[in-house]
């Protein structure tokens, strides 16, 4: 077990968890703040739940772990309470835009908030006006790891190796050359996405159209990447006050191809209790290795902070990237926390370090 980063003190820090956004990721974002909520230490921490609802309104959030989990195919919703605003001119305040009073002064924010207008640096951006410390990493590193489009140009620039991929701008179709290149099956994804919604696997080109088109509901820019054929793999990251970082152990994904979707869609991974993991992954100690270090060099090539998922295909050629995710998943059957406790680091333990690394 790793030792708690943040000592004894006699008054406790105040922490807003920031929940919801205009994302296509709103419920799982309202999830994941529930196991968030539900493992913070109230010994140490007093916490601000603060939502954000479907149109962008802030407003006093729930601790109610009832009204923050899935019930059947029914997923939560931030619910419209009293409407807040983060202060820019007074650093840590969060105001009742109603009554004008203070509704909370926090000492950092921890925004639990996936994909755009959340995991995609432009939150990120605001706190950063405002002055506020916040959990994660900046604006750069959160823009560059929700676009695929660069996450991968700037992998390649490190010479890291990446899946092959088309980027669709403006039009429908591939050329003979960029079918050649890709060969099929392909999946066809918005570029800015999260939680795999809007993603689909084509098995033969007339079904291109209509993947780009479901693609398109999510982001006008679309990416189309070859099918690896590998095993699925998951990393954390986990960086400490002192800036050093942990890779955790690996977690190899199982019966991906035994589910509905045939792929690791939104119901596989939330819905549906089909994929298991083997947390570490059945692989060589010089694959995990080899695992650890390249998850280690995505975040640092990213100039990431604070936590980073990196998920890749181990092929008969090695370790592929898929992806980085800049603010994972925190729900109960997620990968992040797993991973880090089959590593030795608790939940709670996990939400120290990561606010404490906020803080210093």
């Amino acid at each position: 077990m790793i030792d708690s980063p943040i000592s004894d003190t006699s008054s406790r820090i105040r922490v807003a968890v920031v929940y919801g956004g205009r994302s296509l990721e709103h419920s799982i974002s309202c999830i994941s703040a529930g196991a968030v909520m539900a493992n913070l230490d109230r010994g140490r921490y007093d916490v601000v739940p603060v939502g954000i609802t479907r149109d962008g309104l802030w407003t006093v959030g729930t601790e109610d772990a009832e009204e923050l989990r899935a019930h059947g195919d029914t997923l939560p919703e931030v619910k419209l309470r009293d409407e807040l605003a983060l202060s820019l001119n007074r650093r840590g305040e969060i105001t009742n835009t109603t009554t004008g009073q203070v509704h909370a002064t926090v000492d950092v924010v921890l925004p639990i908030l996936h994909g755009a207008f959340g995991e995609d640096g432009t939150i990120q951006g605001l706190f950063e006006i405002a002055g506020v410390r916040y959990v994660g990493p900046g604006v750069l590193a959160s823009a560059a790891g929700m676009d695929k489009e660069f996450t991968k140009k700037l992998m390649v620039a490190e010479g890291l190796p990446v899946t092959p991929e088309v980027i669709l701008r403006g039009r429908d179709e591939l050329t003979d050359a960029e079918k050649d290149l890709l060969g099929l099956p392909v999946f066809v994804k918005p570029a800015r996405g999260g939680s795999s919604i809007g993603i689909s696997k084509v098995d033969h080109w007339a079904g291109l159209a209509d993947a780009v088109a479901l693609a398109r509901e999510s982001d006008e820019k679309v990416i189309v990447e070859a099918m690896i054929h590998g095993v699925e793999v998951e990393v954390g990251v986990l960086q400490f006050p002192d800036g050093s970082l942990l890779a955790s152990e690996p977690a190899q994904l199982n019966g991906i191809e035994d589910s509905a979707e045939g792929f690791y869609g939104f119901h596989t991974k939330y819905l549906d209790d089909v994929v298991t993991a083997t947390i570490p992954a059945k692989l060589p100690p010089e694959t995990i290795a080899r695992l650890k270090d390249l998850a280690v060099e995505t975040f640092t090539a990213l100039d990431c902070k604070g936590l980073a998922r990196v998920d890749f295909f181990v092929t008969e050629q090695g370790p592929v990237l898929n992806e980085i995710n800049t603010m994972p998943g925190f729900t109960p059957i997620s990968m992040y926390p797993q991973v880090f406790k089959a590593t030795g680091v608790s939940y709670v333990e996990l939400l120290d370090t990561l606010i404490a690394t906020a803080l210093a």
